[in-house]
C-alpha cells in the first residue's frame, strides 16, 4: 500500500531523494515519461508526502542508477518516514556521520541544547574534541580525524545565523578536557562565541541543586512547517524523538532550566573568571 506521512523524517526524506535524481541530470518530467509514472506521483514523493509503495521507490532508484549505499541509505529512511521515534546506530560506520541530525539542523529555525558533561558541539574548538575521542572506547584512532571534520562542517551551520541557546552545567567549565591551556583556549573560544546576536549561553550554577535536567543531554530542534524533534545522543547511536507528549516534557525540562541557569551577562561573567 502507498504511504503517506507528514513527519520531519518524512520531509528528509523526500529531500534526500531529490538530491539523488537531481544528481542524474535528468528531469522530473523525463523520468515519470520514461517509467511512466504521474508526475504528481513524483512530486508527492519529493515533498515528503507519501504516496509511494517501497517498490515504486526501488524501481525509481534503479532507473536512475543510484549508487548502491546511497539507495539503501533512501530505502531504509523510506520505512521510517511514519515512525516518531527511532533509533540510529552508527557503531558500524567507517566514519562518524549523523546525516540524520545534520538534514535537520540545517533546516531548523531555533536550536536549543542541554549539555551536564562537555561543550556543546557547535561550540567546541576541535583540539577539545580530539582530546574527547582520544578518550573514547569506541572510536578508533585512525577515524578521529574524520570525527573533527565531520564536526567543523556541522558548525557551518552557524553562518545561516541559527537561533541557539546553550544551557551548559557549571561543572563543564571547569573539567580539564586536554590539560588547563587547552581548556582556557575553549573557554575564550565561549566568549567569542556569545558575543554574537543568535548565540545565547546560559550556565546552571552549582548552586542550583537538584534540576529537571539530571536525567541526561538533549538537543531540541524547532521548525517552521513541522513539529519539534528531540535528538539523544549515546556512546555508538542517537534516539529520534518526534511524540508531542515526548516534546511536551522536555519543553518543559528547558522551562525549569530556565530557571535555575545565570542570564547571559552572569554566565559570560562566570567563564570569563574561570578563562583568566
Amino acid at each position: 500500500m502507498p504511504k503517506r506521512f507528514s513527519t520531519a523524517r518524512g520531509r528528509e526524506f523526500g529531500d534526500a531523494v531529490r538530491a539523488a535524481l537531481s544528481a542524474t541530470g535528468m528531469s522530473a518530467r523525463l523520468i515519470c515519461e520514461k517509467i511512466d509514472w504521474d508526475p504528481g506521483k513524483l512530486s508527492d514523493l519529493l515533498h515528503g508526502k507519501g504516496g509511494s509503495s517501497e517498490v515504486d521507490l526501488a524501481i525509481l532508484l534503479s532507473f536512475c542508477r543510484i549508487a548502491p549505499e546511497e539507495r539503501d541509505h533512501l530505502l531504509r529512511l523510506f520505512r521510517e518516514t511514519d515512525v516518531r521515534i527511532w533509533w540510529q546506530h552508527f557503531a558500524d560506520q567507517q566514519t562518524f556521520r549523523m546525516r540524520t541530525f545534520l538534514e535537520h539542523l540545517w533546516k531548523a529555525k531555533e536550536f536549543l541544547v542541554w549539555q551536564p558533561l562537555v561543550i556543546p558541539g557547535l561550540l567546541q574548538l576541535p583540539d577539545y574534541l580530539r582530546a574527547l575521542c582520544r578518550e573514547s572506547v569506541s572510536l578508533p584512532a585512525d577515524e578521529i580525524e574524520d570525527r573533527v571534520a565531520g564536526r567543523v562542517r556541522m558548525q557551518e551551520v552557524l553562518r545561516q545565523r541559527l537561533d541557539c541557546t546553550f544551557y551548559i552545567h557549571e561543572q563543564v567549565l571547569w573539567t580539564q578536557v586536554g590539560g588547563e591551556e587547552l581548556m582556557r583556549a575553549q573557554l575564550h573560544h565561549l566568549l567569542q562565541m556569545s558575543v554574537r546576536p543568535y548565540i545565547h549561553l546560559r550556565i546552571v550554577p552549582f548552586s542550583a541543586g537538584a534540576h529537571a535536567g539530571m536525567s541526561g543531554s538533549f538537543d531540541l530542534l524547532k521548525f517552521d512547517r513541522i513539529e519539534p524533534v528531540i535528538f539523544l545522543e549515546a556512546e555508538n547511536s542517537i534516539l529520534v524523538v518526534e511524540r508531542k507528549d515526548s516534546i511536551r516534557d522536555y519543553e518543559d525540562i528547558v522551562k525549569n532550566l530556565d530557571r535555575k541557569a545565570f542570564d547571559e551577562d552572569d554566565s559570560r561573567t562566570l567563564i570569563a573568571k574561570l578563562a583568566a
